[in-house]
């Protein structure tokens, strides 16, 4: 432990040493120049550390990574689109793909929905109970993915009939007499899915609650008063004056959901593996890398998951744009 707590503050102060030598250097350099460029260029040369770092950790991957997707499972040679047409033409990548969508269609609208109505419901409390709740519903977000799987594989364990049913859900419903159920086994309906939903909806309400609970505090006191003073109701007032007014917070709640749903793995990786017909695009780009070493099809698959992401990533920023000049 002490040797852990050691290396520890050596990295620490070996980066922080490495920084502050960094910036020195490039202030003496920028000093060389003539006094009119010193002044023009010191400020690249302070940014020039953080636009080297996203070049070489974000744009270099990217422009590789599609680079691969067009070549064969080594990356030894070129195979054209040969790899996006066997996913696209594979049953079980179309299902994939599906079941991402299912996620996207559910996660984020109920995530924004079940949030703000906590928000809102938290916020009729006194002050000692309302952050009391509030505490409580954001505690799984402390919790990672896989812990989360862990605690909800508790609850959806399932043992043969007969034998004791550990797990939560099987343990009520064997106690009112029925049998027990493999939850993440029933693919009618794509049911299993749902329960692994359910799993990142609980991880997720506490994030969009703390977010739209502030926006609503901000809605002016004012314009409330004046809904009551014209006769509306509680929920003409919610509906029509609130939620108007808190619209671009309900929004980057949902984007920023659906990003996130969009690359999600942890989960199902941990709970089914992507069996059972719960497969998504992370967990199948994570297979196809180091289950079967193709690195063409999963370089594909990021790929598809950066093109569908995109349009999103501009909406998001054109969103807050438009927010900041309304401001």
């Amino acid at each position: 432990m002490l040797l852990k707590i050691l290396n520890a503050l050596i990295t620490v102060g070996v980066g922080v040493g490495a920084a502050v030598i960094l910036y020195w250097l490039l202030n003496k350099l920028a000093e060389v120049l003539p006094g009119r460029w010193e002044d023009r260029l010191k400020p690249y040369f302070y940014i020039l550390p953080a636009y080297a770092a996203l070049v070489f950790y974000l744009v270099y991957p990217a422009v590789q990574t599609v680079v691969y997707s067009f070549a064969n499972a080594q990356s030894t040679a070129w195979v054209g689109l040969d790899n996006y047409t066997r996913l696209l033409q594979s049953s079980s990548f179309q299902d994939t793909l599906f079941n991402t969508l299912l996620w996207m269609a559910v996660v984020p609208a109920m995530t924004v929905v079940l949030g703000l109505a906590m928000a809102v419901l938290a916020d009729r409390l006194n002050p000692t109970w309302e952050n009391t709740s509030k505490t409580i519903i954001f505690l799984p977000m402390a919790i990672s993915f896989v812990g989360a799987g862990t605690v909800w594989g508790l609850i959806y364990n399932y043992r043969p009939e007969g034998r004791e049913q550990i797990g939560l859900q099987n343990a009520i419903i064997t106690a009112l007499g029925f049998d027990p159920v493999a939850w993440l086994q029933v693919s009618d309906f794509r049911l299993n899915s749902f329960f692994l939903m359910m799993m990142l909806l609980w991880a997720q309400t506490g994030f969009s609650m703390v977010l739209l609970s502030a926006a609503v505090k901000g809605v002016p006191e004012d314009t409330l008063e004046a809904a009551r003073i014209d006769g509306a109701n509680e929920r003409a007032i919610f509906f029509q004056v609130v939620v108007p007014q808190i619209w671009g917070s309900v929004i980057t709640v949902y984007v920023t959901t659906l990003i996130g749903v969009m690359k999600i793995f942890d989960i199902v990786y941990v709970m089914t593996n992507g069996g059972a017909n719960t497969n998504v695009i992370g967990n199948e780009f994570f297979n196809q890398l180091f289950t079967n070493f193709n690195n063409g099809a999963a370089a594909a698959i990021v790929v598809l998951l950066m093109l569908a992401t995109i349009p999103i990533m501009v909406y998001q920023v054109r969103n807050f744009r438009r927010e900041e000049s309304m401001a």
